[in-house]
């Protein structure tokens, strides 16, 4: 009994199992607090130095730039000029991210920047966002106050416009250079078409086509009457014929009674011929051949012949018989008025069918001229289209250039749209960072991931010091 008393009393005292419990119970309880007041500490002290900080937002609208134009050219055509959005057919190209490189740019801010005295750090960057399937930019900017805020956009969207209306006039310059050129180019070949065309019209003398239709006009009108006289010209000669044969003389046999009929001095000497012949015959019945009587009126009879044919050669213009007036029938023409009268109609109608036979002739002589004149108008016509064509090209060239450069200057935008704010920058009401809310909250989730995980290593570690005296 004494021994067992000594082997106990060798070994210290050990505690209970619930102060063991309870000890280990209070370490957790004050690591849990510990803990949940850094979490909540934290939070507090980040609400306490954290400076809030006022987000304004706004939105713009980038329309689509294009213009167009159509100029009718009287007598040439149609001049047209299309300037479309480099981006309204290219699905690979938006406008609104050309513009996001251009808002975010540091020319920009530091535009921005400079209207409010602020450092370009101080200023802070946009966040631009692009909206999908649509033409808005949202645009937001951070402040220390919501003055400050919206101050910031509103100098941001002066900035951005004055930087665009930059780009916009570099773009016209070198626009309106290119076009300038072209426009010089153009002009100069219309003045030298121009200079082409009048020259030719000096050297040609054809100024239009309407020379060429009238003179092909005045040719016809020549056939025509052409046509006509040739028509009379045949009555004529079937008058003509048809006197002669009522005289029984050829249309020459009767123009020369005709003019030995109308001359008083050879009708007075055919008279005297007739007269002398008849008393030749006469005495010759009553006397002897050598009678005197008969001798004188021979000779008077020869005298009358001899001035009767000297002057029907004189008059006819050639050598004339006795055989050939009395083929004439002139022995009785001065006795035969109506004989006459047909002597002087076929005179006439022969007068006629010559002076229309000249008349044919003039016009013939007038249409070979005016054809040859028509052969020359016509070759020298097609030179004359050829350089009509050559001017209205250079003509369409040079209008379509000019509606170009017309409507380059009153398109300033080019390739850059106009803006439309169509959103304001906004007053923001509260601050957009520290949010409460937010840090409580995760201060709250902190404390309970802490305590949740803290109790469960207690409980754990109770488990295991059960199973530990078990095995004991």
């Amino acid at each position: 009994m004494t021994n067992y008393i000594e082997i106990s009393t060798g070994y210290p005292s050990r505690p209970s199992k619930s102060a063991v419990n309870q000890g280990r119970w209070q370490r957790y309880l004050l690591l849990g607090l510990a803990t949940n007041l850094a979490f909540w500490g934290s939070a507090f002290f980040y609400l306490k130095v954290t400076p809030p900080t006022y987000t304004s937002s706004s939105a713009l609208n980038l329309p689509e730039a294009a213009s167009n134009a159509n100029v009718t050219l009287p007598g040439i055509g149609q001049a047209s000029y299309q300037d479309s959005s480099p981006y309204g057919s290219n699905s690979s190209q938006d406008p609104r991210e050309n513009y996001k490189f251009i808002a975010q740019s540091e020319s920009v801010l530091k535009g921005a920047a400079a209207q409010l005295n602020m450092s370009l750090g101080e200023f802070g960057s946009p966040q631009v966002k692009v909206l999908d399937n649509t033409t808005i930019m949202t645009v937001q900017f951070k402040g220390a106050s919501p003055q400050e805020a919206q101050n910031k956009s509103l100098a941001f969207y002066k900035a951005l416009e004055a930087r665009l209306n930059e780009l916009r006039t570099q773009e016209g310059i070198r626009r309106d250079a290119g076009f300038q050129t072209a426009l010089n180019s153009s002009q100069k070949k219309l003045q030298s078409a121009q200079k082409s065309l009048s020259d030719y019209k000096a050297r040609s003398g054809l100024n239009s086509d309407d020379q060429i239709k009238d003179l092909t006009t005045n040719i016809e009108q020549l056939r025509r009457q052409r046509a006509e006289i040739l028509a009379q010209q045949q009555q004529a000669s079937t008058r003509l014929r048809q006197l002669s044969a009522s005289l029984k003389l050829s249309a020459g046999q009767a123009t020369d009674a005709f003019v030995l009929q109308s001359d008083q001095i050879f009708q007075q000497n055919l008279k005297d011929y007739s007269e002398a012949s008849a008393a030749v015959v006469v005495l010759e019945s009553k006397f002897l051949p050598i009678h005197p009587t008969v001798v004188a009126e021979k000779a008077k009879r020869d005298a009358a012949q001899q001035a009767l044919l000297a002057r029907g050669q004189a008059l006819l213009g050639r050598p004339v018989s006795l055989g050939t007036l009395k083929q004439l029938n002139l022995s009785s023409a001065g006795s035969d008025s109506g004989r006459d009268a047909l002597f002087e109609q076929i005179v006439t109608v022969q007068a006629d069918q010559k002076g229309l036979t000249a008349q044919a002739q003039a016009i013939d002589q007038q249409i070979a001229q005016l054809e040859n004149r028509l052969k020359n108008l016509v070759h020298q016509g097609s030179n004359l289209d050829a350089l009509k064509r050559d001017m209205q090209v250079a003509e369409a060239v040079f209008s379509s250039t000019l509606t170009r450069l017309d409507i380059g200057k009153s398109n300033a935008s080019g390739s850059y749209p106009l803006i439309q704010v169509v959103a304001e920058p906004s007053l923001p009401d509260s601050p957009t960072s520290p949010k409460k809310s937010y840090v409580y909250f995760g201060a709250a989730v902190g404390s309970l991931f802490s305590t949740t995980g803290l109790v469960l290593l207690w409980l754990r570690s109770c488990k295991r010091k059960h199973l530990t005296s078990k095995d004991t």
